[in-house]
């Protein structure tokens, strides 16, 4: 068995995180220079025009995530989480590994996809995000129609139950969307592609779909005035990156993490206003608390040089954080003048979050732009209307 080798290829090729469009001011030019060049394309995607080879697909919010396919080097279907990449992997070929490899809810699901995933004559290993087991299912009646809706992970999705689509789910014993192949004749030389084209036997019971996006009302555009506010705000993201650019490949690692962090804390207190000084407070206090941790004051001598050293770069380089912040804010900007316009296709299905009162209506998790050509993508998401909630929902599925 080849166990090991499936570890070491994915742990390196997996496709487990997605950077934000705005995050990546904390990566560098390279970065940056694609990211406006995917949020233009976007933009001329929405206006009727050539995208460049940029692609759209939809984050489904769904749980958990699903690897499945055939392993190359033995013929074996197989199903598992993220945890195929654990340093012990857990993969699972048969009904038994599963129950030795998880318990609880999670168990009860992977046993499902075993069953009914393997009918779909999978020959490379597909990545995806579970929606449904027909268990999950519930009829509801929202503004007095009848729907059938499902909650995989903090999004309620529901669909009208006399619908095409409805009729098919409630026949299915599973749900999932598929968003990433890996191809190769061994793990080691796989490759893994974003939005493949999902070539697929369709056996009862069985709904899936790829999450490329599908403009289901026929046409979705920018208004005129949208597509004149995007171009004074590119033209402004893209001054402030030019008039610091060599500030972003010379940022130190260390300021690197901490700003994804700091701004991540952000988000959880319900805001992405960020800015320089706040940072510095934000990475004194972080190190300050690692200070007092340590017993030894050669080892608290040691850190507190750290910390010092990345507070004068800050200070030497305070003209480039504040281009960053600046940049950040743009990107964002940039970001929240697409979304509503991608929003405003619902399509057959519906999307809701549970309240203390009831239902409330919201938008998709967000969005996953795509260059077929290179494979790289990034996030197009809300993160206040969703990641804040992502943060904290408890997850029924985790056991």
């Amino acid at each position: 068995m080849h166990i090991k080798k499936l570890s070491n290829f994915l742990t390196e090729s997996r496709n487990l995180h997605l950077e934000h469009v705005e995050d990546s001011v904390f990566e560098n030019g390279k970065e940056i220079r694609e990211a406006l060049r995917f949020l233009a394309s976007l933009r001329n995607m929405l206006t009727g025009n050539e995208t460049g080879g940029i692609g759209l697909t939809v984050k489904w919010d769904g749980a958990p995530a699903i690897f499945c396919g055939t392993n190359p080097e033995n013929g074996k279907f197989f199903v598992g989480t993220k945890s195929v990449f654990n340093k012990d992997p857990k993969i699972n070929y048969t009904a038994a590994d599963i129950r030795r490899n998880h318990s609880g809810g999670l168990a009860g699901k992977l046993e499902v996809a075993l069953k009914h995933l393997k009918k779909l004559n999978i020959k490379n290993v597909l990545q995806g995000d579970m929606m449904f087991i027909s268990d999950d299912i519930i009829k509801k009646k929202i503004d007095g129609d009848s729907y059938l809706t499902f909650t995989p992970n903090t999004i309620t999705y529901a669909i009208p139950e006399k619908s095409l689509l409805g009729r098919k789910i409630a026949k299915s014993k599973i749900g999932i969307i598929f968003h990433t192949e890996y191809k190769g004749d061994t793990f080691e030389t796989m490759k893994a592609s974003f939005a493949p084209v999902l070539k697929l036997a369709k056996p009862a019971g069985v709904w899936y779909d790829d999450a490329t996006f599908k403009d289901h009302s026929g046409t979705v555009t920018l208004s005129g005035s949208e597509s004149s506010e995007f171009d004074k705000e590119f033209e402004m993201a893209k001054r402030t990156f030019l008039k610091q650019k060599s500030f972003y490949d010379k940022l130190d690692p260390e300021l690197r993490k901490l700003g994804k962090i700091y701004i991540n804390s952000k988000v959880r207190a319900g805001t992405q206003d960020a800015s320089i000084g706040e940072f510095v407070d934000f990475v004194n206090r972080r190190h300050q608390v690692e200070i007092q941790k340590a017993v030894k004051p050669a080892t608290q001598e040691r850190k507190q040089k750290v910390l010092n050293d990345l507070l004068d770069r800050m200070k030497k380089d305070k003209n480039g954080f504040e281009s960053l912040f600046a940049l950040f804010r743009h990107l964002i900007n940039l970001k929240n003048l697409i979304l509503p316009t991608l929003n405003s296709i619902k399509g057959n299905m519906r999307t809701f979050v549970k309240t203390p009162s009831g239902f409330k209506v919201t938008a998709p998790e967000g969005y996953v732009s795509v260059d077929r050509m290179s494979n790289k993508a990034f996030k197009i998401v809300d993160r206040l209307e969703f990641s804040k909630n992502n943060f904290t929902v408890a997850k029924d599925w985790i056991k």
